[in-house]
Order: structure tokens, then sequence, then C-alpha cells
């Protein structure tokens, strides 16, 4: 039996303030969404809610440290108040140099109040358009998040506050496994240990063999893990599946049948992450919701996938995408075509950048996607995360919401 989409998208949502009550799924409502013209006038309205803060925040130093294994991006402004963002593990090492020369010294001296046209500005400054992509938009993000962290705490609110109201207190997740050198039976024991750490109520899985034109990780591995997953877990678990661009259309709906039978919750970029038509293709033939966008770079290809349904779900990277604010236009124009939003994210800290995220959306899906890392992070906060029910409680304190700053730079020096 076939997951309907129609009854999947309606419950997606948190709050059901989207898809709710029974309504249509895309592809099943009126045979027009929002124009262009729509998306265009939500993506440009301004993100930033800063009324009150009427005083300049000049920012005069922006510093790459290391602490232990840690990256850590360091804001200070000329008042002396403080940011701070946890960038995914590795990237600084290669990418330290475009953040340097191309990113941290536009930011000396503006104001952070003006982030909103900022983020366009350094995107012009010193042709940095020629670097569209993750090498750019990943030190953006660590910038924007320090400098959001760093207004979070001038203003006393969390960095979802930033953005309008807090709609959600705690976030549903699923636990994803990252791995494709499992057989069959050695993945269940790995999601069932992912589930036991995490307290999750669903779940994700790795199908075919990642960028691989339609080959498996190993002879026969997707066929029998589909099935297996489901008769191990039960209809209590929600499965979600994830191909990384593993195939064509036609082995991708194969396979997204082989996924509707057991009634997985999604299909994850079941085609080259940047081959929009095919991924449409695969949408349009299935019954189960398609997810893409995580390595997505572009507004425009963003707005293609909205405007033209090439996916169910919105899955933006909050890190690869840059930041917050980029981030928030998508799902702006995803909420206008009754599309929800899922956060791809990236291990580390970027857990938190996730809760922040979802806690402001009028149309989260079901679900957000968590690594684990609240026994290393949880107990930063006051009050620490918690996880209870497959939920994780989003940071109340200021800004991101770490709760000894100080603390946590003491040691920390220059990366080199």
């Amino acid at each position: 039996m076939r997951v309907n989409r129609r009854n999947f998208l309606a419950g997606t949502t948190a709050t059901g303030a989207v898809l709710a009550g029974g309504c249509a799924s895309p592809r099943e409502a009126a045979p027009t969404g929002p124009s262009g013209e729509e998306l265009d006038r939500v993506a440009a309205a301004p993100v930033l809610k800063l009324d009150g803060l009427t005083s300049p925040v000049i920012i005069d130093s922006i510093r790459l440290l290391r602490k232990d294994k840690e990256f850590l991006v360091h804001v200070r402004s000329k008042d002396g108040a403080e940011g701070v963002s946890l960038p995914q593990p590795g990237r600084p090492r290669y990418l330290s140099e475009i953040l340097k020369q191309l990113v941290i010294p536009f930011f000396i001296g503006k104001d952070a109040r003006d982030l909103d046209n900022l983020l366009w500005e350094l995107y012009r400054w010193q042709d940095n358009y020629k670097l569209y992509g993750l090498a750019l938009w990943s030190p953006q993000a660590w910038v924007e998040f320090a400098v959001l962290d760093m207004l979070g705490r001038i203003t006393g609110k969390p960095m979802g506050a930033l953005f309008g109201e807090v709609l959600h207190r705690e976030i549903p997740f699923y636990v994803a496994s990252g791995r494709r050198d499992t057989t069959p039976e050695q993945e269940i024991d790995n999601l069932r240990q992912l589930l036991e750490r995490s307290g999750a109520k669903a779940l994700k899985f790795r199908v075919g063999g990642r960028m691989s034109r339609n080959a498996d990780a190993m002879p026969g591995r997707t066929e029998t893990l589909i099935p297996l997953v489901r008769k191990s877990f039960g209809d209590s678990i929600d499965i979600h599946a994830d191909s990384n661009s593993s195939y064509d259309p036609p082995k991708a709906i194969e396979v997204g049948r082989m996924l509707e039978e057991i009634k997985a919750v999604y299909f994850e970029e079941p085609c080259p992450f940047d081959h929009l038509e095919d991924t449409k293709k695969v949408a349009d033939a299935l019954t189960i919701p398609v997810a893409g966008g995580e390595q997505e770079y572009s507004d425009w290809r963003f707005r293609w996938m909205i405007l033209n349904r090439g996916v169910d779900i919105v899955e933006p990277d909050l890190q690869y995408y840059g930041g917050m604010v980029r981030s928030l236009r998508v799902a702006r124009m995803a909420e206008l075509a009754n599309l929800p939003v899922t956060v791809h994210i990236s291990g580390g800290f970027g857990f938190v950048y996730m809760l922040h995220y979802a806690s402001c959306l009028r149309n989260p899906a079901r679900y957000q996607e968590y690594k684990l890392g609240t026994e290393r992070y949880g107990s930063w906060f006051d009050p620490p995360l918690t996880v209870k029910d497959g939920k994780m409680s989003v940071p109340s304190g200021p800004g991101v919401g770490i709760k000894d700053l100080k603390g946590l730079l003491k040691g920390a020096v220059e990366a080199g």
C-alpha cells in the first residue's frame, strides 16, 4: 500500500498552519499555485525584526578561532557586544582563506542591524559572486550566525525571535544514519542504536550508492534493506530514505515504489541534485513526497523548485546555503506554495541552528534532521537541551543560547 501524499503532507506541519484539515497536497490542489511575482515579493521582504534596537551596532572585529577540535567565529562590536558561531566540522580547514580575505573584511565597520542588505552587498563585493556556492555561502553563514548571536544578546532575544515570533518550543526530529558501508543486517543494528541514543521516533537511512548512476552501495543492499527496516521497527517508527543523487528517473521511481510499499515518510534527493527536471519527473510519478535542496546554492533554483513543484518538501542546508536569512526567504516562498520545509544539517553544532530556524517556521515539515550532539553541547545551554518523546527543546537564552560565552572563548587561539 502506497503512502498518499495528500494525507502525509496534511500532517507535516507542526502547527497545522499549512495543509491542515485534509487540504490537498501541492500536486493534488488547484492547478495553479503562486505566481513567480508573488514568490519574488515574499522573498524580497525584510527578514530581521529588530524593533527597538535604535543605536548602531558597528562591527569592530571578526576572528576565526580554534579551541580543541572546535572552530569558532567570534564577532565584537565597537561597544563591546560579542557573538560567536560554530562552523560545521572540518570546513574551515580549507575555506578559512575565503572567510578571512573575502568575507570578514567586508563586515568590518558595518552596522550589524543592516544584515539583510549586507548579505547582498557581500555577494557583489570583490566579485564574490564568482565563488557562488558552498565555498562562499559557508563562510558567510558562519559570520551571519555570530552576528545574530550578538544581536540576540544585545536585545535579550533567542535567535528565532529575531525573525518574528518563536512558534515552536520543541522540535520533532528524525535521526539520520550516514552509512552505506553496512550490510542490511548491520544497518538495522546501526539504526537501532541511533534510535536508542537519540530517543527519536523517526529515522533516515541511505539507499543507492551516492552519485552512482544507479549502482547500489553493494549488490542487492537497497531492495533488501527497505522492507527489512519496516519489518524490524514496525509501524510506530516513521521512515525516511536518502539516495544522495544515486538514480536516473526510471530507477528512482522503482526505488520510490518500494518506499511507498513500506509507507515511508519521504524520499530525499532521488536524482542528481542539480538536475531539477529529473527530480520533478520522479516527484510527479510517485505518491511518496520527494524532498530536495540540501546542495542548493541558488535563490533562483529554489524559486524554480517551488514555482514548478519540483519537490514536495523543501530542504535547505543553513550553512551550505549561506545562513538563516537566505534560508528563511526560501521558507517564505515554500509557505506561499503550501510546501513544508525541513533542514539538512552537516553534523556538529549545526542542529542548534536547525532548532532556532525551525522554531520560527510557519511551515515546518513533520520532522527536522538530527545527527546527535546533545551529549557534547546540551549542557552549554541554560536550561540544558532536552530530548523527550522524540522532540528536542529549543534554546531559550539570548542569541544562540550559549550560557557561558567567556568560558567557551577561554583558551581559544587564532586559527591559522
